[in-house]
């Protein structure tokens, strides 16, 4: 699902007239899920003119009527890596409450996770799942629920500027026997509850290191040089790109030992190369290591041996 940044300044509606699924996902079992989700997610929105709850007392024409259900114990992992083009699904578990005259059992009955960058009322971007989560009881009002966060780069879901913080959400709907792909679906006769805030994660762009150590051989006390290049995930243009003047250590690990020791850090030049020299000593391997920022995650480059003779 995305919502465009450059909508999301729309006053009032969290820019949810940009609210679409992947092109690629159009014909998958999950669309109807998001094409549902979407249609009500958006006139419960629109309703409140961006207010993060709404009355519970009568629904406005052309919006869904306010149910009796909070979300809580939202779980998610602390970091969601995504490439330039592989879909990648991440896991959410939360609670889900609920007042009595609210019928979580029957078959349209709908609730899900889904994740926010931005403000909840006027988010810049928006990712959710392409089925509902399952859910099972715990007493008469509350259930466990697990769903997932899909998330395809290569349709354009993501722009670099959403990489960092989101936020957590969870939304539930009683479409009550109306077919949101109807002519004759009436909104008023839908129930919807949604709450933000429950938690974060860092959706970053996925980071690769390289390295090579050379002459190799070399003689014992003889200069070598390492080579490397750190780049990150354009989502933009789905391609990898250097990342720039970014802390990256050398580190070394002897032959037959199992840990690595930090010889210098140094600094990717504006293209996201590395180059630096050291003295050869012992037979090992040389790798760089990036610790990671809260945009990119942190890589190590796989070791390249030398052998010093």
């Amino acid at each position: 699902m995305r919502i465009r940044a450059t909508v999301a300044a729309v006053s009032g509606a969290m820019a949810l007239s940009a609210f679409a699924m992947p092109a690629a996902q159009a014909a998958d079992a999950g669309s109807s899920y998001r094409a549902e989700t979407a249609k009500v997610l958006r006139a419960a929105h629109a309703a409140t003119s961006g207010k993060t709850a709404f009355s519970a007392s009568t629904a406005a024409d052309g919006a869904p009527y306010a149910m009796d259900v909070t979300f809580s114990d939202f779980k998610i992992a602390k970091a969601v890596k995504v490439g330039t083009t592989n879909h990648v699904s991440t896991a959410v578990t939360y609670t889900l409450t609920h007042g009595a005259d609210v019928d979580v059992t029957a078959d349209d009955f709908l609730t899900g996770p889904y994740i926010y960058k931005g403000s909840f009322d006027a988010p810049d971007n928006m990712l959710f799942g392409n089925e509902p989560a399952t859910c099972a009881p715990t007493s008469s009002t509350t259930e466990t629920c697990k769903g997932l966060i899909d998330i395809y780069p290569g349709d354009d879901e993501l722009f670099n500027s959403d990489a960092g913080t989101w936020h957590g959400a969870a939304l539930a709907m009683a479409l009550n026997g109306q077919d949101p792909s109807s002519a004759d679906f009436d909104i008023s006769k839908v129930g919807y509850a949604d709450q933000g805030s429950l938690g974060t994660t860092l959706v970053q762009r996925y980071s690769k290191l390289t390295v090579n150590a050379t002459p190799e051989p070399v003689k014992k006390g003889k200069t070598i040089t390492v080579y490397g290049k750190l780049s990150r995930a354009n989502w933009e243009d789905h391609a990898y790109h250097g990342y720039t003047n970014q802390y990256v250590k050398l580190q070394f690990r002897k032959k037959g030992t199992s840990t690595y020791t930090t010889l210098k850090t140094i600094k990717s030049d504006s293209y996201g190369n590395l180059k630096t020299t050291t003295t050869a000593s012992v037979d090992g391997y040389y790798r760089y290591s990036f610790a990671g920022t809260s945009t990119t995650p942190a890589v190590n480059a796989t070791g390249d041996f030398v052998d010093v003779q």
